[in-house]
């Protein structure tokens, strides 16, 4: 089996920062800036009840449950197989009888914006196939935090994030930008801080990593940008939209490297015009592992929040 050595409040706020980023942006992608200001105030959105979450997370869910599945000579049939019982959560109205695991809960057999290359991808039958080519949307980073959470090296959890992002999105860039995060998590959750974890990736992406130009330039740029900007939607907006893969990697790491806390990350993430609910969610992982200290109120609040405390007992041997 594959194991997680990680305490459980890691990998809680890990799933926890995720969701909550999620639910903050949901109602705000699709909208410009100036749509969320007048909508919300100078500020933008600052608040929200309820916290629903969107496909984002649920695939975050079954790349965890894939991931937790799975033993160590079949990850990528496991999660591919997870994947697929997401698929079905977005082209069934309920569970099938005798359906099991995240696949039996009802509350995911909704649809919130999935993404179209990860409904045409998963389609295909056989994961080994190449699909969608051209496609580097950010539907791969946004699922790939749970690689970094279970006992493999960063470089390892890099590889089978990359792999598995090949499920959907065939561009290059869209694998190495998964693994990207996948490599940041798994570092942070073993005790570096996020500047030091990010300098590590930015190592691996210069020297060891084929087709990493775009990820490369777009991290370098998160970078700059946090030491020069001072924390606003509009520098957000400087580094991209977030609907491609290596954007809304560069807008999460920007916005966990400039913020005081995870509260101000978050509502950054959230408050631009691009795809605010995986940028949000993508910054909530790095929180999360980080771990940086949550809102209270959002972790007890966010939709899945029993769906994830169970997943988290189940992965530690601590389900009663």
């Amino acid at each position: 089996m594959v194991t997680t050595s990680l305490p459980a409040d890691r990998l809680r706020s890990t799933l926890l920062g995720g969701a909550i980023g999620d639910a903050l942006g949901h109602p705000l992608e699709n909208l410009n800036l100036a749509q969320i200001r007048a909508a919300h105030g100078t500020e933008g959105l600052t608040d929200i009840s309820p916290l629903l979450i969107t496909d984002d997370t649920q695939m975050t869910l079954f790349s965890f449950e894939g991931l937790m599945l799975a033993d160590v000579d079949n990850e990528m049939s496991s999660v591919y197989n997870a994947y697929r019982r997401w698929l079905a959560t977005q082209e069934q109205g309920q569970p099938s009888p005798g359906a099991t695991g995240l696949a039996a809960q009802e509350w995911l057999y909704v649809r919130r914006g999935p993404g179209q290359a990860c409904l045409t991808g998963l389609r295909q039958t056989d994961h080994a196939q190449v699909v969608n080519p051209d496609a580097k949307g950010c539907g791969t980073v946004m699922r790939a935090a749970p690689f970094g959470l279970f006992d493999h090296s960063p470089d390892d959890a890099f590889l089978l994030a990359a792999k598995c992002a090949r499920f959907t999105h065939g561009h290059p860039t869209a694998a190495v930008s998964a693994g990207v995060l996948a490599r940041l998590v798994s570092l942070l959750t073993r005790g570096h801080d996020l500047n030091d974890a990010v300098r590590e990736c930015l190592r691996l992406l210069t020297y060891d990593v084929p087709s990493a130009g775009e990820t490369r330039l777009a991290m370098r740029e998160a970078v700059k940008a946090a030491r020069q900007s001072t924390p606003s939607p509009e520098a957000v907006e400087m580094l991209g939209g977030g609907w491609v893969a290596e954007e809304a990697l560069s807008i999460a790491v920007y916005c966990a490297l400039v913020s005081d806390t995870a509260e101000e990350a978050l509502l950054l993430a959230a408050n631009h015009s691009g795809d605010s609910d995986s940028t949000a969610a993508i910054c909530g992982n790095l929180l999360g592992a980080a771990g940086r200290k949550l809102p209270e109120t959002w972790a007890a609040t966010v939709e899945g929040r029993r769906t994830i405390d169970r997943l988290v007992a189940e992965a530690t041997g601590s389900l009663n």
